[in-house]
This record gives C-alpha cells, structure tokens and sequence, in this order.
C-alpha cells in the first residue's frame, strides 16, 4: 500500500486545528483525521490529543499477543471511547479549553485490502473505485444538514450553501459518551481510500474527486492536486486530505 497526507490552515484561518496520523502496524496501516473545534487552542489540542489516543489504543491492540480474532468494530470503537475520554477530560483542566471537541475519521486497512472505518462529525471517508470510475462516501455526516437532506427539506445542491452547513451533531470531548459509526469495505488494486476534513469537502465537489484520482493515481500527487484546487478557491477552513491506495 502507498498512502500520503497534507494538512493548511487555508486561506482565511490563522491557526491550523485539523490533524491527521498515518502509522504502519505489522501488515496493516492505520489512518486518523481529525478536525478540532472551540478555539484555536484548545481545537488544536483536542485534535491532536484525539488523534494520537485513537491510533495509540488501536497499535496496541494490534500489536498484542492474543489468539482471539481481531475483533474491528470492538477495537475501533473502543478507540473512539478512548479519544472521547481524552479530549472530555482535557475539556475540564482550565476555562481555555472549555467546549473543546474535535471530529474523527479513522481505521485500519489491511494489506489484503480489508478496510474498517469509525467517524463522528462530518470529516469524511470516500472510496474511489480504480482508474476513477466511480466515488462513494464510506461515512456518513453528523451534521444538522446532513438530518434536513434526510427529512427532504433541503436538496444536496441547496446543503452546499446551507448557512448551518458546519454545525456538527456529534463530536469527540462534548460528552462523556458518544456514538460512532462503523463501517467496513474492501480496497481492490488501484482503487483509492480518501479522508477529509470538511474543509476540503465543502469547497471540491465529489466529482472533481473522482476525476483528480483517474487523472493522478499516486497519493502524494492525489493530495497535492486537491490541496492545491482547495487553497486557490480561498478555502476558509483548515484543509486534511489523505490517501491511501493499494
């Protein structure tokens, strides 16, 4: 497998709260984004404090001995609950870091393709079939907008402009429990697994995606291509985008 990242504080934003981790474990690769909330600095740190904790818990559970079948779901949910735990502690040491909170997408793929995926919020996982054919949004968004597509009482043209487009219904450190969802896929040869932040997904269409992988199939050239679509359109938000290819 072949994977690269690239994280900006965009155009706008004076700090940088997004984070993301790519880190070999045996024959697997694990992967974590997150997108901080609730000040520069304590978005920041509840980011990375979240970051680091997930990938942590989910490295030692790989790296156990055990002769029990890797339980994913278990492991990464449990990771989640760990991340959580972290940045809602962090939330209570001093008033600076009080309403800190962070999104997360993250997993791990195997090197015979088998991929498991966790998110809170609405930092996204997308799989790009080879040769760019076709996309598919793995997560699915904890956001007030995504809940109005879902009622229909707005269209997928009129979220993109929606003016409560970022308001998030679930976050990392907000409460001391949350929800994560689970998913599972398969990587084929040549297809890409993308994470973002909404800074990237809110300014890239899915389909200039699938078109930029069909046209740059390495990682690194995949990420800095969108990165560099993201920055020249103004992006407003801090930008992650990371991807991995087999």
């Amino acid at each position: 497998m072949k994977s690269f990242g690239l994280t900006d504080k965009g155009a706008v934003r004076r700090d940088n709260q997004d984070s993301f981790i790519l880190e070999k474990c045996r024959n697997n690769l694990i992967v974590a984004l997150c997108d901080g909330m609730g000040g520069a600095k304590a978005g920041g740190l509840a980011s990375q404090l979240s970051n680091k904790a997930f990938v942590a818990y989910i490295y030692a559970k790989l790296t156990a001995r055990s002769t029990r079948m890797t339980q994913y779901r278990e492991i990464l949910q449990a990771a989640c609950a760990e991340a959580n735990g972290v940045a809602f502690e962090y939330s209570h040491f001093s008033e600076e870091f009080s309403g800190m909170g962070t999104t997360i997408v993250g997993g791990v793929i195997k090197s015979n393709g088998k991929g498991y995926i966790i998110n809170v919020g609405d930092s996204r996982a997308y799989l790009i079939s080879r040769r760019g054919v076709s996309i598919r949004q793995i997560t699915r968004d904890h956001s007030l907008v995504e809940e109005l597509l879902e009622y229909g009482a707005i269209t997928k043209e009129q979220a993109l402009t929606h003016p409560q487009r970022n308001v998030i219904t679930r976050a990392l450190g907000s409460e001391s429990v949350v929800e994560s969802d689970y998913y599972e896929f398969e990587l084929q040869l040549g297809d890409v697994l993308l994470l973002c932040s909404d800074g990237l997904s809110n300014i890239i269409s899915d389909e200039e995606m699938c078109r930029c992988a069909a046209e740059r199939p390495d990682p690194e050239q995949l990420c800095r291509a969108l990165m560099h679509a993201a920055l020249e359109r103004g992006a407003r938000d801090n930008v992650t985008v990371v991807a991995v290819t087999r």
